[in-house]
């Protein structure tokens, strides 16, 4: 049973190390050492949800309710655009709110909902997640659960990693320009990601 595991585990962690919107706002709260542990749980258990009802079988509630997909396809693309305007008017604001010890702070409510955002509105979770593991976890019969155990465990790793060793980058942060590549960059990454969201859906 440790074969069907650890193949989860590693393709999970091959999945999530890809840099997307929700990975650069874990490490931008890491950064800045706020709501770490609510929001790599939110994250993690999130990803293991949707982990669960990819080996299920998604492709089931997808051909009972075709409209779900393109639902989740345009608003998460929608959101993405916001998400990086925001970001890019982060990026050339005033230096102070740039600081990593800055008095610019994100509610707890305001980090766990962009967070929610970003993971349920992105289609690109959905493939990784749903499709593509839980197509991959038919290969293993009896042992998709524990496929999909260390597929979980992979997230789980992963976010703890980033949100915590976040921090031992504080000191190359502490510079506004460095904030400002930041933010840059995940605007950057927000707004190819809904490009690649609404170029790969096609024609109608």
């Amino acid at each position: 049973m440790t074969i069907p595991f650890f193949a989860g585990f590693m393709l999970g962690l091959s999945l999530i190390l890809v840099i997307g919107a929700q990975n650069a706002f874990v490490l931008r709260l890491g950064l800045k050492g706020e709501h770490v542990l609510p929001v790599v749980l939110t994250c993690a258990l999130s990803d293991a949800a949707l982990i669960l009802v990819g080996v299920i079988g998604f492709a089931q509630v997808s051909t009972v309710m075709p409209w779900v997909e393109p639902v989740m396809r345009y608003a998460g693309a929608a959101f993405l655009v916001a998400y990086g305007a925001r970001s890019f008017r982060s990026a050339f604001s005033n230096a102070a709110s740039l600081q990593v010890s800055g008095t610019a702070k994100t509610t707890l409510q305001g980090a766990l909902l962009t967070c929610l955002a970003l993971t349920w509105l992105n289609p690109h979770v959905y493939l990784d997640t749903v499709v593509l593991i839980g197509s991959i976890s038919t290969q293993f019969d009896e042992g998709r659960g524990m496929f999909a155990l260390g597929a979980m465990l992979a997230s789980f790793t992963f976010f703890f990693s980033l949100g915590y060793g976040a921090r031992l980058l504080r000191p190359f942060f502490a510079r506004p320009r460095t904030w400002r590549i930041l933010d840059s960059g995940v605007g950057l990454v927000m707004w190819v990601t809904a490009a690649r969201v609404l170029l790969a859906s096609g024609p109608a």
